[in-house]
């Protein structure tokens, strides 16, 4: 086949851990991709060093094909002219000019650089679950709650591109510390480690629960993925903690659909995959907690791109 012509863009998923890059075809289609350590405590010119060996590595296997351009997702807040500013976990990242610095090592090509969850949001509005939602609130839950905002097939940023912080809602202003400095947000009851820190407290009164036979008694071991595989075994206490947190989360996107006048919702993220219960939960709590114009056309729904979002994001970026 003959792909000099095919309009062809590079994709790149920056994460605390891992820099992925792809080869990502108009359609969606990724052609090919790679993984690079991010070496994250080394500081950013060592982490951009892992960026330019990823992204060289994938035109090398563009087969022949014309890359127009070089999208990169971002943990952190990035503003207009691609400053990264603190991505969490990264040392001595402050604020660094990520696009400038990769316009200088691939000088022939359109450089963007976006958030990370504004990103994996373009992905499902471009190619996934918000195909036919021009306008929808997307929401990652796993580690942490994060999330964007498309308005008409577009992200919204916000003036200096910090819109979407779903995951630092407050809904009890009396509630736990959260890591960000604040409390009672929703990421301090229902992000992975706030999550798994009140099941622990939970399965001291619930010593037969198959959560703690899954992790073998170890309460330090206590993760979502366990949670989640005791629920669908029937155990009534992993399935109310999941619910719980559903309608938790709930009460927080009702507040921002209220604000920004959304009907539609699509969460995804490792702990969005628990099952079609926490979804309902998410759902019916969003409906409870919106203003009563907005309740009949209330739509939660799953992602579907899992973890190519934030490749295809990146890679939207620059299509």
């Amino acid at each position: 086949m003959n792909t000099a012509n095919l309009k062809t863009v590079i994709g790149v998923d920056m994460g605390g851990t891992t820099i992925k890059a792809g080869v990502v075809s108009a359609d969606g289609t990724i052609r090919y991709n790679n993984k690079y350590p991010t070496c994250a405590g080394e500081g950013p010119a060592k982490v951009i060093q892992q960026i330019r060996a990823a992204v060289q590595d994938a035109i090398h296997h563009a087969d022949g094909a014309r890359v127009t351009g070089i999208g990169i997702g971002s943990p952190g807040v990035v503003d207009d002219d691609g400053v990264v500013k603190a991505p969490p976990n990264f040392v001595d990242w402050d604020e660094v000019p990520l696009r400038s610095e990769l316009a200088k090592l691939f000088p022939a090509f359109t450089i963007a650089v976006e958030n990370d969850a504004n990103a994996a949001a373009i992905a499902e509005s471009k190619f996934g679950a918000g195909i036919q939602y021009p306008n929808f609130l997307f929401v990652i839950w796993g580690t942490g709650v994060g999330g964007g905002i498309i308005l008409n097939h577009k992200i919204f940023r916000g003036p200096t591109g910090g819109a979407g912080e779903i995951g630092h809602v407050s809904i009890d202003y009396e509630g736990p510390q959260c890591n960000c400095g604040n409390v009672g947000c929703v990421e301090a009851f229902v992000g992975q480690r706030y999550l798994s820190q009140r099941t622990a407290q939970r399965l001291r009164a619930h010593p037969d629960s198959k959560i703690l036979q899954l992790v073998g008694g170890d309460f330090s071991k206590i993760e979502p993925v366990y949670i989640s595989q005791a629920a669908h075994e029937g155990d009534k206490l992993a399935r109310e903690i999941l619910i719980e947190a559903g309608q938790l989360l709930g009460v927080a996107l009702a507040g921002v659909m209220n604000i920004m006048d959304l009907r539609v919702s699509i969460i995804g993220g490792g702990i969005s995959a628990a099952g079609d219960f926490v979804m309902s939960a998410v759902q019916d709590s969003v409906v409870q907690h919106v203003l009563k114009p907005l309740r009949k056309d209330i739509r939660v729904l799953p992602a579907q791109l899992g973890n190519e979002a934030g490749l295809l994001g990146a890679a939207g970026l620059v299509m």
